[in-house]
This record gives C-alpha cells, sequence and structure tokens, in this order.
C-alpha cells in the first residue's frame, strides 16, 4: 500500500541537526530540548525520591489547589491509570492525599499537603544550580529571551486552550 503523496524534489530528511530545514525540524529540536532539560531536572529530583511525573501533579496542584484525577491526567499528558499510579505514589509518601468532591460520590480530588509543599520547595533549590548549566553557554538575556519564545510558542495569545 502506498500514499498518494506527490514526490516533489526531496532534497533533505528530517533531522534534529542545527540547521535542517526540515518542517519537522523544530519539533524535534524542541524534543532533544525536552530530554534535556528532563535529564537535568531527573538528577535534580532523584535525592528527593521522587521523578518527573511526580513533580509534575505537584506542580499542578500547587497551582490549582485541589484537582481531580481525570483533570490532573489532562494537565499531565499522562492516561488515568498512570495518574492513579501517581497519585497512589504521592499519597504513599505522605505528599499528597485524596478527598471526596462534595456533590459527585465517584470523584476524588487530590490535594498536596504540608509535607509535599516542602518537598515541591526542596525540589527547587535542589534545581536551580543544574537549571543554571541548562543556559551555561547562553549570552547574557538569550536565557530570557528563549524563555519569552518558548512561552509564546506554547501559550499562543490567539489560541484558545480547549483546541490544543
Amino acid at each position: 500500500m502506498t500514499a498518494d503523496v506527490p514526490h516533489r524534489g526531496i532534497t533533505s530528511r528530517a533531522t534534529d541537526r542545527p540547521g535542517d530545514a526540515s518542517p519537522f525540524a523544530l519539533g524535534l529540536l524542541l524534543r532533544r530540548a525536552h530530554w534535556r532539560a528532563a535529564a537535568v531536572m531527573t538528577e535534580a529530583l532523584r535525592p528527593l525520591g521522587i521523578e518527573l511525573r511526580h513533580f509534575a501533579v505537584l506542580i499542578v496542584l500547587v497551582d490549582r489547589g485541589p484537582t481531580v484525577q481525570r483533570d490532573l491526567a489532562e494537565a499531565t499528558g499522562s492516561d488515568k491509570a498512570g495518574i492513579m499510579r501517581v497519585v497512589d505514589d504521592l499519597e504513599r509518601r505522605g505528599l499528597a492525599v485524596r478527598k471526596a468532591v462534595p456533590g459527585d460520590r465517584r470523584a476524588r480530588a487530590v490535594e498536596i499537603t504540608p509535607q509535599g509543599i516542602e518537598l515541591f520547595d526542596a525540589a527547587h533549590v535542589a534545581a536551580e544550580p543544574l537549571a543554571e548549566r541548562l543556559v551555561a553557554q547562553m549570552e547574557p538575556g538569550e536565557h530570557e529571551q528563549l524563555t519569552d519564545l518558548l512561552t509564546r510558542f506554547a501559550h499562543p495569545a490567539d489560541e484558545d486552550a480547549s483546541t490544543l
């Protein structure tokens, strides 16, 4: 079975090498940047005994307050079973608790505990020097510029968040 795709003079294949003109290049570079940042943040979290998936949930809980599990799954890009495992881990560690949602007997809201807040703060302290390594090769002002560009890319002002 072959695709009905017009074959134009393709001179380049998608890579994530600097300077690649492929239409996939931006996504591939973002993926590589994510892997690099995730490796550094994993290193920061390891001594605290949690993984990035746990910290992602803590970020949502600090930002939004008590959050139902289905919304945690959506906010972290996880599936229902995955988010349940993460919340189970956080509960076992005393970092979060599930509470009943008034008016909905089936739903449970997840809330960060004081211990979770302490760990959240400790993670930021641990990550600071490692995060500085990520941007060490940048010129003055480039880190702020990169942050601004990625923020505008990830959160376009004219796009409704519900359409993503």
